[in-house]
């Protein structure tokens, strides 16, 4: 998609080194001041705004998983984004490198894998949203049978995924490599004589695999699912459901156009630069050629921002992921509400710890609770009126006679403290 076979062209005039220059060393080196520094800049701040959010993204989708809402489409939706968040990691910064120096500095480890790794992410987005496309459809068909799909069968679906990714792209991994030009080295595809044909054959399949195809079978199923959303349901218990459903197909629908349309440029500079090695035509504009390049790097830093916009779900599981990383923890302050009674009611004390004591007399020595709580034993509690006061009266009788000190005149039973002998006499 980016560099251009090598061919063998003599250079009888300066047109003719142009085609070569271009036909070898593909798009990385601008000519122009400006661009140099201009489209690494751009680059930079798509990198830095889009795998932001795209960890974002995934940060909140493994949270909802861990709370036990783990779906296929969910997991679909986290491998976009995973692959969205890669391409900004490690192809966006050396396809900046590239762009800003007027030689391959970056080695051949680089130069042969760096395209391959750009191509086989891209084609995983492209089969993550047909498989998803196809799971929307289901869901939207009969949105309240509750499929349970185990970890084991959405782990599998996503390795086949992106081993056929990586498989689709191996050409350009295979005839990447570096030559020399000048006083530097240049990276750029160098096509065996024998695999001309296959490459010729390869160049008009690779767009249908990687492109054409998934992309329109995603759009059919969510043009059908759109469909089926839109009819009413009968029953008003189903309406809940059939509103989420259609606010899902909406967002996985506006991701698919937006991959679509972002991506087709590259892929028209692509065929057109193949096209002009065969029939010797004019290749893309500059302009045009990397303008297609910056849109199919925005596509990492839109996906997200979908997301956000049209998932209620997403929006609420950001805000509490944003709340848990910048707010610290705090101890809840008690503050009386409307609803909270001035006077709380109090629970009914016990005799030992009540209020309520009598006052203090000359020559009556205190006891400490353990002592009373000795000497009380299994005693009943001081009784209560309804409202759960404690009679002073009351009470101050049952501490009287618990620490014997009432006197004989008041005292409501005597019989229990005469002496035996003075009952004889």
């Amino acid at each position: 998609m980016d560099k251009l076979p090598a061919m063998n062209i003599s250079a009888g005039n300066s047109s003719v080194d142009r085609r070569s220059f271009l036909e070898r060393s593909g798009y990385q080196h601008l000519d122009h001041g400006d661009l140099k520094v201009l489209i690494p800049v751009v680059l930079g701040i798509i990198c830095v705004l889009g795998f932001t959010g795209n960890v974002t993204a995934m940060g909140v989708l493994i949270s909802n998983a861990r709370k036990g809402k783990l779906s296929l489409i969910n997991a679909l939706i986290l491998n976009l984004m995973l692959a969205d968040g890669l391409v900004l990691a490690f192809a966006v910064p050396f396809k900046a490198t590239a762009y800003s120096r007027a030689s391959w500095t970056l080695g051949l480890f680089v130069c042969k894998t760096c395209d391959w790794f750009l191509h086989s992410c891209m084609a995983a987005k492209s089969f993550t949203v047909a498989i998803m496309a196809k799971a929307c459809y289901r869901y939207v068909s009969n949105p309240t049978k509750q499929v349970t799909i185990r970890l084991k069968t959405i782990l599998v679906v996503l390795f086949f995924t992106w081993l056929l990714a990586c498989v689709v792209p191996i050409p350009q991994w295979l005839f990447s490599t570096l030559q020399k030009e000048g006083n530097g080295m240049i990276c750029v595809q160098a096509v065996p004589v024998d695999a001309h044909d296959f490459m010729s054959v390869y160049a008009k399949v690779y767009p249908l695999l990687a492109y054409c195809t998934p992309l329109s079978f995603a759009l059919l199923y969510f043009w059908k699912a759109y469909g089926r959303c839109q009819r009413r349901s009968s029953k008003t218990q189903n309406l809940r459901t059939q509103i989420r459903s259609r606010k899902l197909t909406l967002m996985l629908f506006s991701l698919t156009v937006a991959m679509a349309t972002m991506w087709l440029p590259q892929w028209v500079a692509w065929v057109w630069m193949r096209h002009a090695l065969e029939a010797e035509g004019a290749f893309p504009p500059v302009l045009f050629t990397l303008s297609a390049q910056l849109l199919m790097f925005s596509i990492s830093l839109v996906n997200p921002l979908i997301v956000l916009a049209l998932s209620e779900e997403f929006r609420e599981g950001y805000i509490g992921l944003w709340r848990r990383l910048t707010l610290r923890k705090q101890p809840p302050k008690h503050k009386p509400g409307p609803h909270t009674p001035t006077a709380p009611k109090s629970p009914t004390p016990r005799p030992e710890t009540s209020a309520h004591l009598p006052p203090h007399q000359p020559g009556r020595t205190e006891e400490k609770p353990e002592k009373q709580l000795d000497q009380c034993g299994g005693q009943q509690e001081s009784p209560t009126n309804k409202d759960g006061i404690v009679l002073q009266d009351v009470e101050q009788f049952w501490q009287e006679r618990e620490t014997g000190s009432q006197s004989q005149e008041n005292d409501p039973i005597p019989w229990e403290h005469q002496n035996p002998k003075e009952e004889k006499q």
